[in-house]
């Protein structure tokens, strides 16, 4: 049965420089205005014990924008203004339901530079976009066309630390299941193979970090040389954001590949719920474990299931699947399993396993069992 998902389409654009300097201006007033209403909400609270509400930081904007010294905020558009203290209001309560962590204050240098626009600001038709207060479109890249006779609801102007401008506009779509298969896969993630399929299949490993390791060490070397403050450190520093945002980039359209193309061969699909959190303590591992990226693999997997109806089941993080014997009516298990051991013969049984395709064998089977 079809079902109407919110999805985001996201572009590349490139703005003039007057729209530039307008889009940075209010960059900066959607970050003061997080920054004022997160610091009174705390004053209230700390002094008068009082909770606050998104229409009484509504009516703190309206204040402010009487102030003489904020006139400013009165030349970019009120809405993104507005939807910062929404968004605030969200983050609060994401934070009560312990969804979260406490909001924090957004900082110049370290927080994405983003403004979001409701629909009564601003208008697309026909592919064109034009934004509240500006008296042209912006240039967009259309590298895929969004949905036909799509309306967005929201659209989102950012800026990443490596210069480069985005628009993301949020649809509502008609997504409609995927013809039903018989296929079933257990998913093992691992370092030296990205993932093992229970098939017997492995997915290497791109390693896309190590491979860009040599480029970005030298722009991170060229950035330390930098006297701070100086124009030669500012664009030390973009050379580094670039070389990042390539890693990133590569890594999740390898990652978005590989999601579709299980998602779209397999009715059910099992992987084990691993910790990444507490793996990355480990210090030997944890570059490597960031550069898979198993969270955003989850992540990617879990929507893109329940959006083309296939079933999703994630085994218990303790299941022992390594050291368990896959073979049928065996059910031995190993007392330990050191990383170094890559394949084994089960002394119960007599079968031989390689160690991650076994592993992929259990979690398949766990899967089916707990779905």
């Amino acid at each position: 049965m079809s079902q109407i998902v919110k999805r985001a389409f996201k572009y590349r654009f490139y703005p003039t420089p007057e729209q530039a300097d307008l889009l940075v201006r209010t960059f900066g007033c959607v970050r003061l205005i997080w920054n004022k209403a997160l610091a009174e909400r705390n004053r209230r609270y700390t002094d008068e014990r009082v909770s606050t509400s998104y229409v009484e930081t509504a009516k703190w904007l309206t204040a402010w924008k009487q102030d003489p010294e904020l006139e400013f905020l009165r030349e970019v558009s009120n809405v993104p203004l507005q939807q910062a203290l929404r968004q605030q209001q969200v983050a609060f309560n994401n934070f009560f339901a312990k969804r979260a962590r406490y909001p924090r204050f957004k900082s110049k240098r370290k927080s994405r530079a983003s403004a979001t626009f409701q629909n009564n600001a601003f208008s697309f038709r026909e592919g064109v976009l034009k934004l509240a207060k500006m008296d042209a479109p912006l240039a967009i890249v259309w590298s895929r066309p969004p949905p036909e006779g799509a309306e967005p609801s929201t659209v989102t102007v950012s800026k990443d630390a490596a210069g480069r401008w985005f628009v993301s506009l949020l649809v509502e779509e008609k997504i409609s299941p995927l013809a039903p298969v018989e296929q079933a896969v257990g998913i093992d993630a691992g370092l030296n193979h990205l993932l093992t399929l229970s098939t017997g299949e492995k997915i290497s490993n791109p390693r896309h970090e190590r491979a860009d390791r040599k480029r970005l060490a030298k722009a991170q070397r060229e950035l330390s040389r930098k006297a701070k403050g100086s124009a030669n450190r500012v664009k030390a520093k973009v050379k580094v954001a670039r070389a990042h945002a390539r890693i990133a980039d590569r890594r999740r359209d390898f990652l978005h590949k590989v999601t579709t193309r299980l998602v779209r061969e397999n009715q059910t699909l099992a992987i084990e719920d691993l910790t990444v959190r507490n793996m990355m303590r480990n210090h030997s591992l944890a570059r490597a474990i960031s550069d898979a990226s198993w969270r955003e693999f989850r992540s990617m997997l879990e929507y893109k299931a329940q959006w083309y109806g296939r079933e999703l089941v994630v085994v218990d993080r303790w299941f022992p699947s390594s050291k368990l014997c896959s073979a049928h009516g065996c059910g031995h298990v190993n007392e330990s399993m050191p990383l170094s051991v890559r394949s084994w013969t089960c002394p119960s049984c007599g079968a031989s396993h390689d160690r991650d395709v076994n592993a992929a064998r259990n979690i398949l089977a766990a899967g089916l069992v707990e779905r």
